[in-house]
This record gives structure tokens, C-alpha cells and sequence, in this order.
């Protein structure tokens, strides 16, 4: 954790680079994370050289239902390292099934005969926690359920991010 007096450093990754600002877009994720005591850091800082960020907080989809391969890539090294890892999504919490619908389109998708719903090439399409009245997981399993929480905003994110690294500082420090 954090050395007393020292804000916990947070390593915003995400497709977020491949705006057409995405500078404005780093100064922002920056600012909700100083609303929080913590100190955001993006691809594009200078300062992320020889750096040990205390945690990552990570985004949301590009491109197709899923989200960004390379995102899912930092996610997952941020998790082997030991990270809090929270993502979040711009989408209003859309389920992944309602996403594939979306971008595949009905007529792609058929219901097999041993019951999974599949696209065009015969792939199941993940329909986990499809309870009554539920559009199922955000994203893949691993990405919803591999993390500290997947939330419907980057202030939810934040926050619960920074909720979740004081709780282990305390936790640590009454150890």
C-alpha cells in the first residue's frame, strides 16, 4: 500500500488512447481520480517510467460487443500482479447477449439444438446469469467476474476503487 501521506497511483488503462483527444480525455479520468485522493495515471504521462502503480482502473468496450483486447490484456496482468482491478462500461449496463445482438444482428444468431444461442460460424454465445428478467454478465466471464467490480461509470469506478485500496490499507495496518 501507499507509504503514509503518499496517494495511492492509479493506472488508467483502456482504448481511451485512440480518441481523437484522448490527452483531454487522460486529464479527466486524472481529475475524478484526485476527487478521490488518488493520483491517475495514463498511457501518454511521461511519468509512468519505473512506477509501481498501487492498482489498475479500467474501461470499457470498443469496437464489437466485447471489450478492447488490449484492455482485457492489462486487466489480466494488473489481476496476476496482484491489483485491484475495477473496470467500467459507457453502455448502461447492457448485457453481453443484448451486445452480440446488437452488433450481429438477429438474423445472425440462431438458437441450437442443444439449446445455446450461436452466431454465424456455430460459436456459443455466453449467456451466463440470464435470470428472469436479466440480460446476463456485462462482458465475457472472466472480465465480469474477474475483477474487483465492473461498474456503469468511471466516477463508480473510481470510487469503489478508492474505497477498495483504504479498506486493505487498513486492513493491512491493524495486521
Amino acid at each position: 500500500m501507499a507509504a503514509p501521506n503518499t496517494k495511492p497511483r492509479v493506472y488508467l488503462a483502456g482504448p481511451d488512447v485512440f480518441l481523437s483527444s484522448p490527452i483531454a480525455r487522460g486529464d479527466a479520468l486524472k481529475a475524478i481520480c484526485q476527487k478521490y485522493d488518488l493520483v491517475g495515471l495514463f498511457p501518454f504521462d511521461n511519468e509512468l517510467s519505473g512506477f509501481e502503480p498501487h492498482s489498475f482502473g479500467l474501461a470499457h468496450a470498443i469496437r464489437g460487443p466485447s471489450m478492447d483486447v488490449g484492455t482485457a490484456y492489462e486487466m489480466g496482468v494488473g489481476a496476476a500482479l496482484g491489483k485491484v482491478v475495477v473496470g467500467y462500461t459507457l453502455d448502461g449496463g447492457m448485457g453481453y447477449v443484448d451486445k452480440v445482438h446488437t452488433w450481429a444482428g438477429d438474423k445472425n444468431l440462431v438458437r441450437g439444438d442443444d439449446g445455446h444461442l450461436r452466431d454465424v460460424g456455430g460459436m456459443a454465445v455466453e449467456e451466463f446469469n440470464m435470470e428472469a428478467g436479466t440480460s446476463g454478465l456485462i462482458d465475457n466471464l472472466m472480465m465480469s467476474c474477474g475483477i474487483e467490480k465492473l461498474c456503469l461509470s468511471e466516477e463508480e469506478a473510481v470510487e469503489v476503487l478508492a474505497d477498495t485500496l483504504h479498506r486493505r490499507q487498513v486492513k493491512s495496518a491493524s495486521s
